[in-house]
């Protein structure tokens, strides 16, 4: 039986099946990069001060804020699109990435000076114009990556993914044992991009990319795109709004402490929503769930799955969170280990909401889909700050929760005129999440109260 499956789980192509495929696939590529940059980190972390740490994550704000403000939906577009395989539309998706990439790098160069002042830190100046050299890389990546995801067949990618990460991860070792300096981490930006576009062309077989412009598609990619670009703008606000708000409130070092803990807390949520954002939007292209009740069921069966696994685990890394840091990191980053509890907690109501952004998407909704984000943003920044300005970090990871709270009634009206909510699914989670997180904040309420960052 077990053979059978095996066999089946390797060549059955049915849609079913290679979705399942496709998250194995994810799974040990996202579990092995996870696993790749924490050693990395720990690592870096006794050859670098957390300061390092605190430096590159303001330099990454900047450069993922402007790839965010300028997103046209390149990738959902080519996912969804009955162009996605069209040499001539994947040609001009490829030439508008690398005129974005250009864009994104001026725009770096641009903010430069600025920024440095704003955080009273002036060699930051620098830093910022060479690591966003690395976004006219990265807007050279080769389209077969994005095929591949069309067709989840994850395989050529998890495995051009993992190397790239490898050799990458190996040359900057060297470098900061060679140097002991935060620039090998700030020249690895792009060095890094350029090792993944060569052994993506190495490893995935496909389309050979070649720069175009054909009316037809800019027109589809830019009509679909218009409101991913805002979206995505206001995505920025939720995944970079932390560390920013933050930057104002604690120092570098503190700032570098708060990373760690976000990085630890977020893994099971990341792998959970790398699986989700590769393998929902194909699998709704195919089979969309409102079509009926067996399509609904197969997209149900999959997210109690996948939310079951998300929610455990983070409730787990909740649990163990100060003696995880203590057991990687020295005595300075023990502080690590209490955030990185209260962060977990603070991420639930995110869990038990994902995957319907890309349904929507999948059903080509992305008015509503920028809709809905536009109104997550506007919650979490205004209960983040209001939380964060009164109460600290305690008070800020307390409005980050809230305002998840407030939004899914905003969600699920989308949702549901898609025919895809499942309230099933949410309430189930939505009980056992918070008998978990109170559960753990009563395990561990000594260490919170002990805790003065951020205060």
């Amino acid at each position: 039986m077990i053979k059978r499956l095996t066999e089946r789980l390797r060549h059955d192509e049915g849609l079913s099946w290679r979705a399942m495929r496709s998250g194995l696939w994810t799974i040990a590529g996202f579990g092995g990069g996870q696993i790749i940059r924490l050693l990395v980190n720990l690592l870096l972390a006794r050859m670098l001060f957390p300061s390092a740490f605190g430096t590159m994550s303001l330099l990454m704000l900047v450069i993922q804020a402007l790839n965010n403000f300028s997103d046209v939906g390149t990738r959902p577009s080519i996912l969804r699109s009955d162009r996605g395989d069209d040499p001539d539309f994947l040609n001009t998706a490829w030439t508008i990435e690398i005129i974005r990439g250009i864009g994104l790098w001026l725009a770096c160069c641009a903010v430069a000076v600025p920024f440095a002042r704003f955080y009273g830190a002036p060699e930051l100046a620098a830093y910022l114009m060479v690591a966003g050299f690395g976004t006219v890389i990265q807007g050279m990546t080769p389209m077969r990556s994005l095929t591949a995801e069309r067709h989840m067949t994850f395989r050529q990618v998890t495995k051009a993914d993992m190397l790239s990460q490898v050799v990458t991860s190996a040359i900057l070792l060297l470098l900061v044992w060679a140097t002991g300096s935060v620039w090998a981490l700030v020249v690895m930006l792009p060095i890094g991009h350029i090792i993944r576009n060569m052994i993506i062309l190495w490893l995935i077989p496909g389309h050979r990319d070649r720069l175009h412009w054909d009316r037809a598609a800019v027109h589809e990619l830019t009509s679909f795109g218009k409101w991913i670009f805002p979206g995505t703008l206001m995505s920025s606000l939720l995944g970079l709004g932390d560390k920013a708000m933050l930057g104002r409130y604690l120092s570098l070092a503190q700032l570098g402490l708060y990373n760690i803990g976000f990085l630890l807390a977020a893994f099971p949520m990341m792998l959970g929503g790398a699986i989700m954002s590769r393998i929902m939007i194909p699998l709704c292209r195919e089979s969309p769930p409102s079509e009926g009740p067996e399509q609904f069921g197969r997209i149900q069966r999959i997210r109690f799955a996948l939310t079951g696994g998300m929610m455990a685990t983070t409730l787990m890394v909740a649990l163990l969170g100060p003696w995880i840091v203590g057991l990687l990191y020295d005595a300075r980053y023990l502080q690590a280990g209490t955030i990185l509890s209260l962060i977990a907690c603070a991420m639930l109501p995110q869990i038990i909401s994902m995957g319907y952004d890309n349904m929507v998407l999948a059903a080509g909704d992305s008015r509503g889909h920028f809709v809905q984000v536009s109104i997550r943003a506007v919650l979490f920044v205004s209960m983040f700050w209001l939380g964060l300005h009164f109460g600290g970090l305690y008070g800020a990871l307390v409005g980050q929760f809230v305002a998840s709270v407030l939004h899914y009634p905003f969600l699920a009206l989308l949702v549901r005129r898609h025919k895809a909510w499942d309230p099933l699914h949410d309430a189930t989670f939505a009980v056992l999440g918070l008998l978990g997180a109170a559960l753990v904040l009563l395990f561990r309420s000594d260490s919170i109260r002990s805790m003065t960052l951020g205060a």
